[in-house]
Formats: C-alpha cells, sequence, structure tokens
C-alpha cells in the first residue's frame, strides 16, 4: 500500500468561461511563490487523491513539470465556499 502525500491547500487564480468551464491560471504555493500555469493538459472528475479523498484533477503543465492540482468541491456549498485548491506534497528521493 502506497504511504499519503501530505495536502497542501493552495490559492488559485482562474478563468471562469461562459461555458462553465473553470480554467486554472496560476498557483501560489505556501511558501508564497506564485507559479504560472503554460497549459491544462487534462480535466478528469471525481479522482482519487493520494492524499485521500476524492476532487476533480487538473493536469497541468508549469514551466517544463507536469503536476497535479485537485479542485475538492465544498459539500454543501455555502455562500462563496464552493471548494479548496489542493496540491500533493512530494519529497524528492
Amino acid at each position: 500500500m502506497e504511504a499519503k502525500l501530505p495536502k497542501v491547500y493552495v490559492e488559485v487564480n482562474a478563468d471562469f468561461m461562459p461555458n462553465g468551464d473553470m480554467i486554472p491560471r496560476t498557483v501560489r504555493w505556501e511558501d508564497g511563490t506564485l507559479y504560472r500555469i503554460d497549459r491544462v493538459i487534462e480535466y478528469a472528475t471525481d479522482c482519487e487523491m493520494r492524499s485521500g479523498g476524492r476532487a476533480d484533477r487538473y493536469t497541468v503543465k508549469i514551466g517544463t513539470r507536469e503536476t497535479y492540482l485537485f479542485f475538492e468541491r465544498s459539500k454543501p456549498f455555502s455562500r462563496y465556499t464552493i471548494g479548496k485548491w489542493v496540491m500533493e506534497r512530494r519529497y524528492r528521493s
């Protein structure tokens, strides 16, 4: 069994398109570093995270690296809270 990775809740700026699509554009990591998302490669709904739980998964390209950015939908929705953006902390070996 694979060990769970810690969740890191991040600040994301996203565009909301007329058709309802939500496109993430930047991610601010917990140390304050701002990363520009160069491209959204893939979007999948209701994916299992290695850190536990389920969320919509965006496969994004930041610079030369592909990584996952997750959107955990709030249940139930409140006035302004529809969900949280999450990344999984990875450790270099």
